[in-house]
Order: structure tokens, then sequence, then C-alpha cells
């Protein structure tokens, strides 16, 4: 890559091509699996750092998979004739996969790496050579249009996906593809869009080179390339979030002030929702000096959506502009124009009276209840991933609590969900705990207080009674008053459905 520009793709127009490399590389186990048998652990984990090292040191023999990894995932050139033992050299310098350097040795035109899917599926993420894993690391100063691999937002929002078959998929802001590959697992048709087209370009590469269904491909901006009829019933978006001063960097920057990008992003997907469809986001936000950013995010909601909003983490600005700055490879480069760069992001927050960045998920899903269901709250806390059954789930509860009031409720059987542990919490030796807490051992992991009366209600949730029975049972057991019980006693055990640990047996 030079300072001119990205360099040239692949064709885009040759699966047949892309079908026999596919094979090739299959054949010599370039394969997730088979990367980490090779390399170690080690020097696995080391690439998703950008570390490359100990993977060259891991490949100085000269077998099928070594070739390829030097050449597709360490960006090394190889002598000709040893690549010709394991792909068609030729094809494929046809195609632009591989181009010629040196007298007799090939090159790779992109990065191609190795990513198992969620059903166990060999796929491959195309990228722009040294864009693979990470942030850009310096790419950036070079090219604003290259477009990334893999890196930690994007299987964040894999994993939180909901994964039920559907008719119509959006993958908006493709950038290398990985959404749309995952939905091409369970959406009949899949659109893809991105304002770059060069992001277009590799998303058609990764499709092809995954074996999976070529995708619907549109240029624009948001929710530009699609019409005003057209109705969805997943949206996925990795968007550019990052709030900076400018759009420097098509990957990243959104070009719009502050946090208006996803502000944009979300108020106007609920129209493009199916009923019962979800739209699921990466962001980024504003914690604004006197204002709940809560409330900020809230307003963003469109009409007609459940809303469940997760702020995973949050920066104050200065750490915030640190790491986008380091992302771009600023902090290698003229100390002058780093320190000016940085004063303009500085600038830019206190001039929008920005104290600190949040990150974190947005889901809705379009409904016809009369009263939407809203939720904001903040869970820094480690989860489980994939969290797409988690995500269904929340709302599906959410939907059951609509429709049962309390009498409903205590006349219904419920079931501890599975890997629930109960935690007292008091004085050593002390008769009574001062609290109890029961914390989920899978999805998000969540941890509630409850009462005396609640744990030993969740406790004997097995299905076989009713909520109502099981708080006579307790009341007579306590000697508290039944009647009490059961008056008090339903909003926790809506607390208790809502946040996962107790579910409806139906």
């Amino acid at each position: 890559m030079t300072d001119s520009g990205p360099a040239p793709l692949p064709a885009a127009d040759r699966p047949e091509a892309a079908a026999r490399l596919r094979d090739a590389l299959l054949a010599a186990s370039f394969t997730a699996d088979g990367l980490l048998e090779l390399l170690g652990a080690p020097a696995y984990t080391a690439l998703a750092r950008s570390e490359t090292v100990p993977a060259l040191r891991a490949t100085r023999g000269d077998t099928p998979l070594e070739t390829l990894v030097r050449l597709f995932l360490l960006q090394q050139p190889v002598p000709r004739a040893r690549v010709a033992a394991v792909l068609p050299v030729e094809e494929a310098v046809e195609t632009g996969w591989l181009v010629r350097v040196g007298g007799d040795e090939v090159a790779a035109a992109v990065d191609v790496r190795p990513y198992g899917g969620p059903g166990g599926e060999d796929w491959f993420i195309v990228s722009d050579l040294g864009c693979a894993v990470g942030g850009a690391g310096g790419i950036g100063q070079r090219a604003a249009g290259v477009v990334l691999g893999v890196g930690g937002a994007s299987t964040t929002l894999a994993g939180i996906t909901v994964r039920t078959p559907v008719a119509a998929a959006l993958d908006l802001g493709t950038g290398s593809g990985i959404q749309a590959l995952h939905a091409s697992r369970h959406a009949t048709r899949v659109t893809a869009t991105d304002l770059n087209p060069r992001a277009l370009h590799i998303t058609a590469l990764t499709l092809a080179l995954s074996g999976a269904p070529a995708a619907e491909l549109r240029e624009g901006s948001l929710f530009e390339p699609v019409r005003d009829d057209e109705k969805f019933d997943l949206i996925v978006s990795n968007p550019p979030f990052v709030i900076s001063p400018g759009a420097r960097l098509t990957y990243r920057d959104g070009g719009m002030g502050g946090d208006d990008l996803c502000r944009s992003l979300v108020q106007q997907a609920g129209e493009r929702l199916n009923e019962g469809g979800f739209a699921q986001f990466l962001a980024n936000w504003q914690h604004v000096a006197g204002e709940d950013w809560q409330d900020r995010l809230r307003s963003w909601v469109p009409r007609g959506c459940d809303a469940w909003i997760v702020q995973r983490e949050v920066q104050d600005v200065t750490q915030y502009a640190e790491l986008w700055l380091r992302d771009a490879g600023d902090h290698r480069g003229d100390p002058a124009e780093y320190q000016a760069r940085y004063d303009a992001w500085l600038d830019e927050f206190e001039a929008r009276k920005v104290k600190a960045i949040g990150f974190g998920w947005i889901t809705l899903r379009r409904t016809g209840a009369a009263e939407p269901s809203l939720t904001v709250e903040e869970w820094p806390h480690p989860v489980e991933q994939p969290l797409g059954d988690t995500v269904r789930a929340h709302f599906e509860r959410l939907d059951y609590l609509r429709e049962h009031d309390d009498a409903a409720l205590l006349a219904h059987h419920f079931r501890l969900v599975g890997e629930v542990v109960q935690e007292q919490v008091g004085l050593p030796g002390a008769e009574d705990p001062e609290h109890v807490v029961l914390r989920q051992h899978r999805g998000m992991r969540r941890a509630t207080k409850v009462d005396t009366v609640g744990a030993g209600f969740a406790g004997v949730c097995d299905g076989t009674l009713s909520a109502g029975r099981i708080l006579d049972a307790i009341a007579q057991l306590m000697g508290e008053d039944a009647v009490r019980l059961r008056d008090q006693t339903p909003a926790q055990i809506r607390l208790l459905v809502e946040q996962g640990f107790l579910e409806p047996v139906v």
C-alpha cells in the first residue's frame, strides 16, 4: 500500500476462481483450527494483538499450511514455485489475489484470515493488507479508505445478534462483510451497504471465498441506499461511531457532529423494521454536562419499538482521544502534529460540553404494544458470548410480563434457570444474612439482591407449583400473612423474570 491510496483488489466477478482458491486453502487446513494447531495458542493470540513475530517463528518450515500463513496472514513474499504446489498460482495472479514481486516470488494482494463460523463453518475474512486485526495501526495515515478485517467490535456485534430465520436482513456499513456473512446463515436475502465502494468489493470477496451466497450490495450512507417501501426483519450495523473532529478515516469517523450519526441510525431504523424485527447496533454516545446520559439515549428510540440499551464502558475525553489517535498511528508521527490533533479533539469536546464517552449495544424490536418497553442500563461486567439467544429471550420475557397482570402471574408456574447460585452476605456467626444475592453464571451473568421470601421462592421454582401456591407455603412456613405476601411479592417475581432468573413454564 502506498500514499497514493489502497492497492488494487482481486476480481469480484470471478466466483469460480474464488471457489478454486477456497478449495486449495481448505485442502491445506488453512482454517481457524488449523492455525491454532500449527501456531500454538501464544502465537495465535499474539496475532489478535497485531504481533507477528511468534507466528513468523512458527512458520519457518515449508509445509503447505506454513506457506499460506506466511503468504496471506503475515504478508511475506513467498517463492512462486512453493506457492504453486499449494494454490492455482497463475489463476490467483490473473484474478488479482496474488501479485508478482521480485524475480520469482509472489505476495498476497489482500489479507485473508480464517474465521470459524458459529456452526463450525470454515470462513475467510478479506481485508486490506495490514488491516486484519485490532485497529488500523497507522494504516489510516496512508489511505483513508482502507477496509479493516475482524476486530473486537465486529465479533461483539456478531455475538449479540439475534439468530432466528428471517426473510430479509440488512448489514448497514458492511466493511469487510463479517455481519453479512453471519446473516447469510439464517436470512433468505441479505443486503449489505457501505459508503465506501471498496468495502462493498471486499464484502463480495469475503462472501465468495467463504462459500456463502452473494449479498445485494448497495453504495451509500446510512439508509440512503434503502428504498422507502423496503423493510427488514433484521438490521445490524457496526457503524463508524467514533466521535471525532471531522471525517478523516472512513472506517471509523462518521462525519457528523458529536454522536449524531449513531442517533440518526437508531432513530431511522424503526420505520425500516417489519413487525417483530430486530435492529442491533454498536454505538458511542456523549455524556454531556448537566444531562442524564440515559435520558439522552431514551430520546433516540423511535416510536413503536421496544429497546434494550446496555452501556458497557465509559471513558473520559482524554482517554477517548488518546485511544483513537493511537488507532490511527498518530502517536508515532511528528509530536507537534500529534499535539495539534489532540488539542482539536479536546476543543471539540469542550465546545459540546462533553465530559465522557459511553460505548455499548443498542437493540430495537418493532412492536405493536401500546406501551413499548425501554430499558437503559449500565453493565460493565463480563458476559458470556454469544448473547443472541439471551437478547431474544429478554424481549420474549417483556412480552410475557406485559400480557400478565399480577393475578395471572400468581397463577403461572416458573422454573429457576440453570446455573444460578445463591450467595448470602452477612457478619460471621449472624443468625440471618444481611442480604441474599442470586447470581447467574450464563448469559449476562447478572446478580440481584432478594429478600428471604424472594430467595425461598426462587429456590423452589421447578415448574410443578404455581407462584401463588408457593407463596402460600412460604407464608405458612414463616408464619406470615399469605394475603400480604401475594400482594407484595409479584413485583419481585417480575424483576426476577425480567432479568432472566426465572422463566415461565409454557
